[in-house]
């Protein structure tokens, strides 16, 4: 059987259920219609809403995982150089290991080393440039989460105890970020 066939077999049995029921009044067609048209309205009314709510969730989880991310690029990018950073710390440390033994020399030997300081300076600038920046610890309060103790000795003073009265390696953070521990004598 063809689709036109069975249509219009369709369309003649229904034609037959109109023509045997009563017709009804003007009245009650119109305020079955209204009836139906609110119902129907009512039924779009919720859809829209709930089609809102929908998209404003959406929407705003986009907008939340927009923001996330773009921190996390941020935060990457501020701490992408934090492995070579590690790295040339040793020998920042031992430029400054170094300087100190420079003091003790005479004149004319310390203007023979004044490369040294030079280089010294210029590799501190460009770490600073970076973010990076040294700790302050020796005369501050011990603190776990930035200081690493490793012995302890007594205090010279009262004022002194609980305190950092040496630093044995110096602590850095990276934008705010400690990258490495100090490690430092506490006062008890």
């Amino acid at each position: 059987m063809s689709k036109n066939k069975v249509k219009s077999e369709a369309e003649e049995s229904l034609e037959g259920v109109e023509n045997t029921t009563d017709q009804p009044t003007e009245d009650t067609t119109s305020a079955t219609s209204t009836g139906d048209e609110t119902v129907a309205e009512t039924d779009l009314q919720g859809q829209l809403q709930q089609e809102r709510d929908k998209y404003l969730r959406l929407y705003s989880e986009f907008e939340n995982f927009r923001r996330r991310t773009t921190k996390d690029r941020l935060d990457w990018m501020q701490t992408a150089s934090k492995d070579v950073l590690v790295s040339m710390l040793p020998v920042v440390d031992d430029f400054e290991r170094a300087l100190k033994a420079v003091e003790n020399l005479s004149e004319t030997e310390k203007k023979a080393v004044e490369g040294f300081d030079l280089i010294h300076k210029k590799m501190v600038g460009i770490f600073t440039k970076v973010g990076l920046k040294p700790m302050e610890s020796i005369g501050q309060v011990f603190d776990a989460e930035i200081h690493e103790a490793i012995t302890q000795f007594p205090a010279p003073t009262e004022d002194m105890k609980g305190k950092v009265i040496d630093e044995v390696e110096k602590g850095y953070y990276l934008n705010d970020k400690v990258i490495r521990f100090a490690k430092v004598v506490v006062g008890n």
